[in-house]
């Protein structure tokens, strides 16, 4: 393997970050990205995300799936809130898993984080996940994973904005390339910081796994 193309692989490997600006008040990105009827609708890496327990002391287990034609790629996780940190940010962490070999995605774990800014709130994820096709298909999978993931967070903001509701902008809507209203993951920033997940909320360490 050339120098070039394993500097280009060691960047496939890297955590997802996104990070998108929401010209909303916290309240309202917590709310549409915490209550899981929410989530699924604007989050195009879901079509269903059920609560099916409590775990002990804090957060809920789930279930969750995605349909892709006529299969049914579904999977479990657990995940807690935190509604504020001493510095005022919010985090909401979580670990998944698959059920077979249908997903791309194995086992992962990843977070969320709220800060404001003034009269925007920042909203950013980072996520790390093992390959369940390999590392040669996920140098393929992983950027398309990335892409959807920052394509879904411009979907989310347009929705806190300006109450379009996600549904008016299905995934084929990227095709439209003459709407400048239409959801763009371009929007989002994706250059993940250096130590992503070594930075990532304490609380994800203490979290069950799924």
């Amino acid at each position: 393997m050339t120098r070039t193309a394993a500097r280009g692989r060691a960047r496939a490997q890297r955590p997802v970050y996104v990070r998108i600006r929401i010209r909303a008040s916290l309240d309202r990105v917590w709310h549409l990205t915490q209550d899981p009827g929410q989530h699924a609708r604007w989050d195009a890496r879901f079509s269903r995300i059920t609560p099916v327990g409590a775990l002990e002391g804090d957060g809920v287990r789930f279930r969750y799936a995605r349909r892709v034609g006529p299969f049914v790629i579904s999977g479990h996780g657990t995940t807690v809130g935190e509604r504020a940190s001493g510095d005022g940010v919010r985090t909401s962490v979580l670990r998944f898993d698959a059920d077979d070999r249908l997903s791309p995605l194995g086992d992962g774990r990843g977070y969320w984080r709220y800060e404001l800014d003034g009269d925007e709130v920042v909203f950013t994820t980072g996520y790390d996940y093992r390959p369940n096709w390999g590392r040669v298909a996920d140098v393929l999978v992983r950027p398309l994973i990335g892409w959807l993931t920052a394509w879904s967070f411009d979907r989310l903001r347009i929705w806190a904005e300006t109450g379009t509701p996600p549904e008016r902008w299905p995934l084929r809507s990227v095709l439209a390339c003459w709407r400048r209203d239409r959801p763009r993951a371009a929007r989002s920033d994706r250059r993940a910081p250096r130590r992503l997940m070594a930075d990532a909320p304490a609380a994800l360490r203490q979290l069950a796994h799924p």
